[in-house]
């Protein structure tokens, strides 16, 4: 199996460590990809909209986001980690999130998500590893992934994991692992269940489709959404 890592920060703090507890049970046996931002991501996206207007290609971080979306889509499993920052996501997070705008469902989703599995790990001094989690789970959701599961940790102490308490570094510890284990033990030649909120948002977004076709037959978004057979009988979740 493949996984794909996009790693909110460079720094090998807890948060580093905590997504070392998770990957060890896949170690030796899943081919790993990992991304650290803002190191190996994009800058800030500058809203020239090429990407919605179907020319990915003239983003002025095309090089960068094209080999972080590869990776994305032929990975079995996806990981996002990041540290709360001000009770939400890194900046360089949500910078390459940002980038990914196109790809939420009411434009030009890729299909191949719709199966996709995904694990958000965070983690807060005092508070925020939630909301954290929240970011980067909208546009994980947004982009057809119904998998989601999030693990994510209050610290109450120290942001060096040594100087953590014995306590507390067995309670990371075990859920870590817990969700680890149980990720590594599903059948990944088997696609994930798309659930009904997902089917809910693809089935309103592909009213607004027809209707926008409708208006302008050469729309980037329509024009996606026909190709794909999805305004037809189409589903990207249903795979042969």
């Amino acid at each position: 199996m493949k996984i794909t890592v996009i790693n909110g920060t460079e720094l090998h703090g807890i948060t580093y460590k905590i997504k070392e507890l998770f990957l060890e049970p896949f170690k030796g046996k899943a081919e790993i990809t990992e991304f650290y931002l803002p190191k190996d991501g994009p800058g800030f996206c500058i809203g020239c909209k090429q990407c919605f207007g179907g020319k990915t290609e003239l983003c002025k971080d095309a090089v960068c986001i094209q080999k972080i979306e590869k990776a994305l889509l032929e990975a079995d499993l996806l990981v996002f980690t990041s540290p709360s920052y001000v009770m939400h996501a890194t900046g360089a997070m949500k910078a390459m999130l940002d980038h990914f705008g196109y790809r939420w469902m009411p434009h030009r989703p890729a299909k191949e998500m719709f199966g996709k599995r995904a694990i958000i790990l965070t983690q807060a001094l005092g508070a925020g590893e939630t909301s954290t989690a929240k970011d980067i789970k909208d546009s994980l959701s947004w982009w057809g992934i119904s998998y989601i599961r999030k693990c994510h940790f209050k610290l109450m102490g120290d942001v060096i994991w040594d100087r953590l308490s014995e306590k507390k570094r067995a309670q990371i510890t075990k859920g870590v692992t817990s969700a680890a284990r149980k990720l590594a033990a599903i059948d990944y030649s088997k696609p994930a269940h798309t659930n009904l909120i997902t089917k809910v948002k693809f089935y309103m977004v592909r009213s607004m489709q027809t209707g926008l076709g409708k208006q302008n037959p050469e729309y980037a978004d329509f024009k996606y959404w026909k190709a794909n057979g999805w305004l037809d009988k189409v589903r990207p979740w249903k795979h042969s």
